[in-house]
């Protein structure tokens, strides 16, 4: 009989002058998968592809600074360049030789920008529903739901139905209960008995900043192993940018996920399958 896979573990290291938060999941021991979620998500985004990864492989789901369970940090320091900083102090602090990146949106363009710094630390790299180039009505989309959103609701009833009205593209499909089990893990209660924000106010009011590497210049310094997963109906990643980053990266695998806007939960068939095989020879090493 197969032994059972280690249940959910909270893990906190101190790590580029924060408190950083990852949920731990699998067989200490095993190839790692690092999942990096998006802009305005955390860890728990990403419970169901990492429940199923963790039968194979040791996973580790990480809150990027000011999110979920992670410190906040200074006002003017969420971009990409920090991120990345964190997460190879985060990799140090818990001693991980290689890993795996599975990144979600902005949690791509994080990958996309660690790789090619790190390259003997990445094994393998997914970026979900991102590239070098994000489609002008998604980004005004993302902006504006994202830098409008309610600072409190009365209750879950009213978390539940912002997120329905404005992550249809990637939350559409999910049943209600689904739905609210995603939810959930973003807002808090606070003293005064409203439900607040898992997030700093100042990631909704950062100023763009230009990470060290051109998008393109990123893109293309990637040098693992790459799958490319986008929602059929993305309007963040366009089929044709999709199409100049599997030319520009010979070999590179992508899947188009059906029904799904941006960003696929990685749970869809479709993108379970590819993830799956993308991951698989990592365990005949």
């Amino acid at each position: 009989m197969a032994d059972p896979v280690p249940g959910v573990r909270d893990i906190f290291v101190q790590a580029n002058g924060l408190r950083h938060h990852l949920i731990a999941r699998g067989h200490p021991g095993a190839p790692v998968v690092m999942l990096i979620h998006g802009l305005a998500g955390q860890a728990h985004t990403f419970d169901g592809v990492a429940a199923r990864l963790a039968r194979r492989f040791h996973v580790y789901c990480l809150d990027v600074r000011g999110r979920g369970e992670t410190q906040w940090g200074p006002a003017g320091g969420y971009h990409a360049d920090n991120y990345v900083a964190d997460l190879e102090a985060v990799r140090e602090a818990l001693g991980l030789e290689q890993m795996a990146l599975i990144g979600t949106s902005m949690g791509g363009m994080i990958t996309m920008n660690y790789q090619p710094r790190y390259p003997e630390r990445v094994t393998r790299a997914v970026l979900n529903d991102i590239g070098p180039e994000i489609d002008p009505a998604g980004l005004a989309r993302i902006i504006g739901y994202v830098g409008h959103a309610p600072e409190a609701f009365a209750d879950m009833k009213a978390v539940v139905k912002y997120y329905r009205e404005n992550y249809g593209p990637m939350l559409a499909h999910l049943p209600e209960e689904q739905l609210a089990e995603f939810a959930r893990w973003h807002v808090r209660r606070s003293d005064s008995g409203v439900w607040v924000w898992k997030m700093d106010p100042a990631v909704r009011s950062q100023q763009p900043v230009a990470p060290y590497m051109a998008p393109w210049d990123a893109y293309n310094a990637i040098s693992c192993p790459l799958l490319i997963v986008r929602g059929a109906q993305s309007d963040v990643l366009a089929g044709a940018t999709l199409a100049r980053m599997v030319e520009a990266h010979p070999g590179t695998a992508s899947v188009e996920v059906p029904n799904v806007g941006h960003a696929p939960v990685l749970t869809e068939p479709e993108a379970a399958a590819a993830v799956d095989a993308f991951l698989a020879p990592l365990l005949e090493r």
